[in-house]
């Protein structure tokens, strides 16, 4: 199989860090470029670490470059963003939703996505409208292979604390058993099941539009 060069966007977040690593120690990747709005330590012969200034298009689709696929793992919070809703969606939404769009116009093939389970573009919850919208939002931009991933609470370690996600990590833990049936894509699922879901899926390189919950995750990491 032809290697591919990724690009990672949110790199520095749990999920996007998982990713970077998996591709890095992946032959089928033969570079792994990541965009940052400030330097990061980490050094790899084969990472390209690219500042860009995401509210600016024209540099954001100049550091994007080219290559095959790009990974969205970007996202924040309601505490990192003061209450702020349109500065949450510039996060959120924007970003994703453009790197989607220039990616297209620059010849990448894949986007793979971090979305989440009951993400729905109707919905009254303004967190789960907001990615049933990048979801429609990032299918609409045309690539060829979208690859959109909804897990539930997410297990592991971040580098940021958040206030009570840990409580809540330990309390889904508990609670996995009684979601059952339909109920199961509720499950708690550790970062790095979806990081290896995600890096896998890129590596099948299927053409057309794909969803995962948590047993599709969970299968396709292994």
């Amino acid at each position: 199989m032809q290697q591919q060069t990724a690009v990672v966007i949110g790199a520095t977040g749990m999920i996007g860090n998982l990713v970077t690593q998996l591709l890095l120690n992946d032959d089928a990747f033969n570079k792994v470029r990541i965009l940052v709005r400030k330097p990061v330590a980490f050094k790899h012969p084969k990472l390209e670490t690219v500042i860009v200034d995401f509210n600016d298009l024209a540099d954001f689709k100049n550091k994007l470059g080219n290559g095959d696929v790009i990974f969205s793992c970007i996202g924040t919070t309601q505490k990192n963003v003061k209450g702020d809703k349109a500065l949450y969606r510039k996060i959120d939404f924007d970003i994703p939703a453009n790197a989607a769009t220039i990616g297209k116009a620059s010849g990448f093939s894949q986007f793979l996505m971090v979305s989440s389970v009951g993400a729905n573009a109707k919905g009254n919850n303004f967190y789960l409208r907001l990615k049933g919208e990048l979801e429609e939002a990032v299918i609409k931009a045309g690539l060829s292979s979208t690859h959109i991933f909804q897990p539930s609470m997410l297990l592991g370690d971040r580098k940021e604390n958040r206030l009570g996600e840990r409580f809540f990590q330990n309390v889904f833990k508990l609670a996995s058993g009684i979601f059952i049936g339909s109920l199961r894509k509720y499950r708690a699922i550790e970062g790095a099941t979806v990081a290896a879901a995600m890096v896998n899926a890129a590596k099948e390189n299927k053409q057309g539009n794909f969803f995962y919950v948590f047993d599709e995750m969970i299968s396709l990491a292994k």
